[in-house]
């Protein structure tokens, strides 16, 4: 770089340079610079201590320039700017880089709290801004329960849809042939199963390319996910897919932890296990209950878990479903090939073009559903055998009680329930009087007693029967209940 400097002043070359005072007012000075020098601009209203702090790479106000790694950057984009998709990238950028030992566990739980957090923020945005809750599509739930089809695109989603349901969804050789959610009805043991042809996600699909919040969050409505993977691609599809819909908060083919956390006024963390721990210890637990700013808790822990099922339990917003792999095209590969692929857990090889192994796909959704079908009696009638209560795994409170039943029957009951008679393979002897806690097994007969006014009074009141009129709270008087004594001892 070469520096060129004009000057009028006398006395200033003659400080600088030394030269004579026979040196001419207009000369020129020219100095070489072995590299670039960048001159701040000091900002208006800045002091030069401001200036020089935002070329610091240790200072709390630190421009584009933060140190620490992508932990610090991404704190310096929560508070000075930055979207949440570029700090989620800096976190995990971080996790990536951070080496797994049992020194950087606790580093490593904190970061994943904080990236849970804000994948939570970008799937649920705050209502006070411009966003809101990440709607789906607008279908209509019909039937009794319901099927999600998820995969990429052209791995024959609609063919699939069409084949089953009858339905007719747009195919073609393209790629995004269905843009939005076309449903249809399967009519199996005579329950109505509704099914969805969701568009095809792409990579990136949790973070809202390609309309992906809004199909992942249709498929957190079902009761069973059919994953479609196309066998002639690469053997990545099934992992690619299972990593956006764990993104978006659905575990699949998994079971909720058995992990209590419960808030307490104070005494600060009780930490305690009731089985041996090897991923996860009080340390961590800590790390991650200080992200959520959680301080006074109690935590019981029943299983071994690791750091992501805790993170799982705080949220509380995890769906938990059975999916089945579904390997389409199977007329495309060969025996040996095709047989491995029939052969690995919960995998259905098929072929629409071919119409190879349908009955069984839909047997085996049957099946991995655990439909609970109960029907109704009506006292001195027959039971109805046409409209049956469903009961699923993700159906009401998620158990097959007799309380689930009302409810899934109507809510208001509940506050009617007296007992409820059991005809069915789930008692030993038939009609058998059963409490809400009584679990129902596949085509048992329910019939329900409601409680009479009497009977309602006194479990509002708790007042004993006959010292009341019946239906109200008039005290009878001493007379009527001596009448009513003595003809009772007569009797």
């Amino acid at each position: 770089m070469r520096l060129v400097v004009d000057w009028s002043v006398r006395g200033l070359l003659v400080l600088l340079v030394g030269c004579s005072e026979s040196v001419a007012p207009t000369a020129r000075l020219t100095w070489e610079c072995p590299r670039p020098i960048f001159w701040p601009r000091r900002a208006a209203g800045r002091s030069a201590a401001g200036v020089m702090a935002s070329f610091t790479k240790t200072s709390a106000k630190a421009g584009s320039n933060v140190g620490g790694g992508g932990w610090a950057a991404a704190k310096h984009s929560s508070g000075g700017g930055g979207g949440i998709l570029e700090r989620i990238k800096n976190i995990e950028l971080e996790m990536a880089r951070t080496q797994k030992n049992k020194a950087t566990s606790t580093h490593l739980g904190s970061l994943k709290a904080k990236l849970c957090q804000l994948r939570r923020e970008l799937l649920e945005p705050s209502t006070a801004g411009a966003g809101g809750k990440q709607p789906g599509f607008e279908v209509q739930k019909m039937g009794d329960a319901r099927i999600g089809l998820v995969g990429f695109p052209s791995v024959g989603k609609s063919s699939l849809l069409t084949a089953l349901t009858g339905v007719k969804s747009e195919a073609a050789a393209y790629e995004f042939t269905t843009l939005t959610c076309i449903p249809g009805i399967i009519y199996h043991n005579g329950v109505r199963i509704q099914l969805l042809d969701l568009p095809g996600i792409i990579v990136g699909a949790s973070a809202g390319r390609g309309r992906g919040r809004q199909v992942i969050s249709t498929a957190k409505s079902c009761d069973i996910i059919l994953m479609v993977i196309d066998p002639t691609k690469d053997d990545a599809q099934k992992d690619m897919l299972t990593k956006e819909l764990e993104n978006i908060g659905i575990r699949l083919n998994r079971r909720p932890p058995d992990v209590s956390v419960t808030k307490t006024t104070g005494g600060g963390l009780k930490f305690n296990a009731t089985v041996p721990l090897t991923h996860f210890d009080r340390d961590q637990c800590a790390s991650v209950l200080t992200q959520y700013r959680m301080f006074n808790v109690d935590v019981v822990i029943r299983e071994d878990c690791t750091v992501d099922d805790f993170i799982d339990v705080i949220d509380g917003n995890r769906k938990y479903c059975k999916c089945l792999y579904v390997y389409n095209k199977i007329d495309m590969i060969n025996i040996e090939e095709c047989d491995r692929l029939a052969r690995l857990p919960m995998s259905v090889v098929a072929s629409v073009n071919a119409k190879l192994n349908l009955d069984y796909l839909v047997a085996r959704v049957w099946d991995e559903m655990q439909v609970v079908r109960v029907y109704t009696k009506k006292k001195g009638a027959f039971p109805d055998f046409s409209d049956p209560i469903v009961i699923t795994p993700q159906r009401g409170n998620k158990q097959t009680t007799v309380e689930n039943a009302v409810l899934l029957l109507h809510k208001s009951m509940m506050e009617e329930f007296k007992c409820a008679m059991i005809w069915g393979s789930s008692v030993k002897m038939a009609p058998a009087i059963c409490g809400l806690k009584h679990q129902l097994n596949d085509e048992d007969v329910i019939q329900i007693q409601k409680m009479t006014q009497a009977e309602k009074v006194r479990a509002v009141t708790g007042k004993k029967t006959g010292t009341t009129v019946a239906g109200s709270n008039i005290k009878m008087d001493a007379k009527t209940l001596k009448e009513r004594k003595d003809k009772t001892l007569r009797s």
